[in-house]
């Protein structure tokens, strides 16, 4: 009754002084502890990185302090547990480890919704591949004679060549292939950066070239690739079936206890590969401040993220 009296009274002044006024902080989702910082976990990528300062920024904006914290991908869960982090804002599901099951099935850790991140992970081909395999995306366009021979080196005949992930991420491109029986050989690459060189030149060359790939990544920020519609496998056994991960969002439990504002928030973040490909290119090969480059991206798409801050106080 006493806030409804204080509304009435002050009618006459303006929305910013009601603000102010303590029944109009009732009325919003509360921070909860803001005194103490929300600890993000920092990856071993460039792409996290940035997911983890875009949202972090974005919290600092909703009125809390955040502080950052380098964790590798499986270490980061024994600070999950133990309280010196409190959230992981890019988790891909085909990289979990034996340690984050355990936590979730215990409710030590709680997901809050997919990124956004549309990730990819799979066969890629230039727009010259075309010309030679004119049934793709479909993968059954791999099948025929004459994409098998336009692909071929010396190396791979009579198969057409596949520049395939190097060697020690494993072989599921060789495995895909024995199983749907496909004219093709995958040839590993030696790192990701003769991955990468492979596709420039190919595309600079307007030359045929298939060769498997990921998204989100720097260089597809400026060069097209188009995805093969990948053969139906067994989604649960990776050594044999390549198939985009879901990427999520977790948090330590009781998360949403300490910060109601900031865990309704994580639940609406999202940030798309093409954003994300756009900032890497700025840090990994314009070699700017990610900070700055992500101060930035938050400047330029205040109509965007302001939605979440709004819904995140109510």
């Amino acid at each position: 009754m006493r806030c409804v009296r204080t509304i009435y009274l002050a009618a006459s002044l303006s929305v910013t002084a009601l603000l102010g006024w303590p029944c109009a902080a009732a009325l919003s989702a509360p921070l909860g502890d803001s005194s103490e910082p929300i600890k993000i976990a920092l990856n071993e990528w460039t792409g996290q990185n940035i997911t983890a300062h875009v949202a972090g920024q974005l919290l600092e904006k909703l009125g809390y302090r955040v502080q950052y914290v380098t964790a590798g991908s499986f270490p980061q869960w024994i600070g999950m547990e133990d309280g010196s982090l409190d959230m992981t804002p890019e988790l891909w599901t085909n990289n979990l480890g034996d340690i984050y099951p355990k936590l979730l099935a215990e409710k030590k850790v709680e997901p809050v919704g997919d990124l956004g991140l549309n990730a990819r992970d799979g066969w890629g081909y230039t727009d010259a591949t075309l010309a030679i395999c004119p049934g793709l995306p479909d993968w059954k366009a791999l099948l025929e004679p004459s994409c098998a021979a336009g692909l071929a080196t010396a190396e791979t005949l009579p198969n057409g060549r596949l520049v395939d992930y190097p060697a020690d991420w494993g072989t599921a491109s060789a495995n895909e292939i024995e199983d749907f029986k496909l004219p093709l050989t995958a040839v590993p690459a030696g790192s990701e950066g003769a991955l990468v060189a492979e596709l420039q030149s190919a595309i600079v060359a307007e030359k045929p070239l298939l060769l498997r790939f990921w998204a989100p990544h720097w260089l597809l920020a400026k060069a097209k690739l188009n995805w093969v519609e990948m053969p139906p496998c067994d989604p649960n056994d990776g050594a044999r079936c390549i198939l985009p991960s879901p990427v999520i969002k977790v948090v330590r439990a009781g998360f949403g206890d300490k910060w109601p504002a900031a865990y309704a928030f994580m639940k609406q973040y999202q940030l798309s590969a093409e954003d994300q490909q756009v900032m890497m290119m700025e840090v990994d090969q314009n070699h700017k401040e990610l900070d700055g480059v992500v101060s930035q991206w938050v400047a330029d798409n205040a109509a965007r993220w302001s939605p979440w801050i709004e819904d995140a106080k109510k």
